[in-house]
């Protein structure tokens, strides 16, 4: 296939595929399957389904037969900036920067012998999207930004015997990254306070690994193991720039490299079947957010000319916990819960409007209904709570300044998905 024609069907694949949510980084959690009803707990343990590849490619080996399961989801929420009395530029109010956002996901895994599964999963697991109002008053930091990614991920997993069972899945996935800032043109002397603008968008392939343990001891219960390895996105553009004045042109077609990480993270889980109706599971997750790098580009501006410069995230390392339970109800319906918290990738001194990341605690619920014995349908829903995220930024340039704080911020996920067996 063509290069071109590769990179258009990426891109229409990642505008399904990818969502914008929190983590404690930016990673999801919530990916159109029923892990979404769970918080997250058990993830790299439960092996209930081929989206296991996701969470733990070794799970495929408790998995009989051919599984498909493809699910839709839908993510919106509450991003409203409210500044500060103090902030030096005028603008309006920044509105509710989350848009509706739908994503998917879809997995396959078959069973070639007792011992041998492989599979393949297709799913949005990074990103985050910002939409301010374009007038607003920190729009010489950022307008719009977003930074998304697909993964794709063929994968093997090989059963020794009843107690351990590895996996692995090779991750190519597919980035994109674009922003659009405002550009103040006052220190050049425009009294009509009309901006300028500059945009910058990207794409690029990054390559990693999905590698992961499941041992279970006894009969109902299963440990999980899982590391991802890192993704380097390496993002290059030539700034574009719209605005009068000559003096712009020293920044206008400036080569801009960003280098992304996405992080490396490691996952461990359990599952524990109590008895005939209940589950017990729990997750702990640490992921490598400081290696991240560049969240964005800037333009400052003076009198006597304009400079470009990156934005350094100065993100840190995350940890996740996570608590779930399974109740077999009837032998159709089967009820999921999970409560999640996961500690924030960057100090309030740091924060930025590009990412205005936070700590944030997940309530979560679902429900799988098996319509007959080959083929479930599950829905679930869960509330992110990331509440209050003071921000207080400057150009040292300039000047230009944005003081305030994000004021009770929430994200929720709606899910349904179907599981086929054959």
């Amino acid at each position: 296939m063509p290069t071109r024609t590769l990179a258009r069907s990426a891109s229409a694949l990642l505008a399904l595929c990818c969502q914008q949510a929190w983590a404690g980084g930016i990673m999801l959690y919530e990916i159109g399957t029923d892990n979404a009803g769970l918080a997250n707990a058990g993830a790299a343990a439960r092996a209930q389904g081929p989206s296991t590849i996701a969470s733990n490619p070794a799970g495929m080996s408790y998995l009989p037969g051919t599984q498909i399961t493809a699910g839709l989801q839908v993510l919106y929420g509450d991003l409203s900036f409210d500044r500060d009395a103090g902030t030096n530029t005028p603008g309006s109010g920044s509105g509710n920067a989350l848009d509706p956002i739908p994503g998917g996901s879809f997995f396959i895994s078959h069973e070639l012998d007792e011992h041998w599964s492989v599979g393949f999963g297709q799913y949005g697991d990074f990103g985050l999207a910002v939409n301010y109002d374009n007038d607003w008053s920190g729009r010489y930091f950022s307008q719009n930004a977003s930074l998304l990614g697909l993964s794709l991920v063929p994968s093997v997993a090989y059963r020794f015997n009843e107690q351990w069972s590895v996996g692995l899945g090779v991750k190519a996935m597919y980035g994109m990254l674009q922003a659009q800032t405002a550009i103040d043109r006052s220190p050049f002397g425009f009294t009509d306070r009309t901006d300028g603008q500059f945009k910058y968008k990207d794409q690029d392939w990054g390559f990693g690994a999905n590698v992961g343990v499941i041992y279970a001891p006894q009969a109902g219960t299963r440990i999980g193991l899982t590391y991802t390895s890192q993704v380097d996105l390496d993002f290059e553009d030539r700034l574009d720039v719209n605005g009068d004045g000559r003096l712009l042109e020293r920044v206008n077609n400036t080569k801009t490299e960003l280098d992304v990480k996405v992080p490396q993270t490691v996952t461990l889980s359990l599952f524990q079947q109590l008895d005939r109706q209940w589950a017990l599971l729990a997750s702990v997750n640490w992921q490598d957010w400081s290696e991240f790098g560049d969240i964005g580009v800037q333009v400052d501006t003076t009198a006597v000319g304009a400079q470009s410069t990156t934005v350094d995230a100065h993100f840190k390392d995350t940890w996740h916990l996570s608590l779930g339970a399974q109740y077999q109800a009837t032998e159709q319906w089967l009820w999921n819960v999970g409560v999640a918290y996961d500690s924030s990738a960057v100090s309030d001194g740091n924060r930025s409007v590009i990412v205005p990341m936070n700590e944030s605690w997940r309530i979560a619920t679902g429900a799988t209904y098996a319509l007959n014995k080959d083929t479930d349908v599950n829905v679930s829903w869960a509330m992110v709570w990331i509440g209050d995220m003071p921000v207080d930024q400057a150009k040292p340039v300039s000047g230009n300044q944005i003081s305030g704080e994000f004021d009770n911020a929430w994200i929720q996920a709606i899910t349904g998905n179907m599981t086929w067996r054959f």
